[in-house]
């Protein structure tokens, strides 16, 4: 399947420029929008989130995201029902149920966040929840890489009038033109991902980055479920604009995407990683700069007189 000549077109016409989210610019340019997914890792804990969202903002981190799901919609009674062991019961329905946060909860998480200065917002697997999320007027809405080919989803996401994060793990490029064709190019970042959790190294792809900004002509950024940080970093030198990173209190903690996720130790370096790496990449322009001088008067016995 190729991308038709019409939606080519739209995608060579996208507007390349920035996307705005909670007062801060992503795109070609502008300092990496760094996400610490917290995700179901607060393990319906309301502390343990307050935890994971000053993790972030010590990091320095720009945004926190949660996943919201109606449990009942998004999985069939017989998935529901399936034997299984946690800290909340011995069915996939007892794990599922005490992962989400209600209202109370996010009403909280709303009132923190705005307290500590860092924005928030959720990935929506539901029409249901993006309703629900609505009311606490987030930035921007993600659309998980398990949600891409729902049409109905990416539409009424897209009528709330926000941003979108579109990620793209598990998904060929025919299934990725196809969501960007739903959702149009305006206010849209797309996330390259892997959606194994821990990824391996040998599937991260990273070289699919501007792959994906020169086809589809908008903010690309990198959702990483590896272990390590320097892929991370490297998909910054590549051209990500965005990148997410699950975070948690230890990787050790009981929980199903705790292993692929950053200590906070991990996620002060990735972001300090991030920073160092934007200021080194400069302006392409070759040049003596003043600091090279008195080294190059010194060791340099041919044409040393600049």
């Amino acid at each position: 399947m190729k991308v038709n000549r019409d939606l080519e077109r739209s995608f060579d016409m996208a507007d390349q420029g920035a996307v705005k989210i909670g007062g801060k610019k992503i795109g070609p340019g502008e300092p990496t929008f760094v996400i610490a997914e917290i995700g179901i890792n607060h393990n319906g804990d309301l502390e343990l989130a307050k935890r994971l969202i000053s993790v972030a903002v010590a990091a320095g981190c720009d945004a926190v995201k949660f996943q919201k799901r109606t449990v009942d919609v998004v999985y069939t009674p017989e998935e529901l029902a399936k034997p299984r062991e946690s800290p909340f019961g011995t069915t996939n329905g007892d794990l599922k149920r005490a992962l989400e946060f209600r209202f109370a909860e996010y009403l909280e998480i709303d009132r923190y966040c705005r307290t500590v200065g860092i924005a928030w917002f959720a990935s929506c697997w539901d029409e249901a929840s993006i309703d629900f999320i609505d009311q606490f007027t987030v930035p921007c809405y993600k659309i998980a890489s398990a949600s891409l080919t729902d049409d109905n989803l990416l539409r009424h996401t897209r009528s709330k009038g926000k941003p979108i994060i579109l990620s793209t793990g598990m998904s060929t490029i025919e299934e990725v033109d196809h969501a960007v064709e739903v959702l149009g190019t305006s206010d849209l970042i797309i996330m390259h991902a892997c959606s194994t959790y821990p990824a391996s190294y040998d599937e991260l792809n990273l070289r699919a980055i501007p792959m994906m900004r020169d086809r589809y002509g908008v903010p690309v950024g990198y959702s990483g479920h590896e272990t390590g940080i320097p892929s991370s970093v490297a998909a910054v030198v590549l051209g990500a604009t965005c990148v997410e990173r699950h975070v948690s209190l230890d990787r050790a903690m009981w929980g199903t995407d705790q292993a692929a996720s950053l200590e906070p130790n991990g996620v002060s370096r990735l972001v300090r990683d991030i920073r160092l790496v934007e200021r080194s990449m400069g302006d392409g322009k070759k040049r003596v700069y003043d600091s090279e001088v008195p080294i190059l008067r010194k060791l340099r016995r041919v044409g040393a007189a600049a």
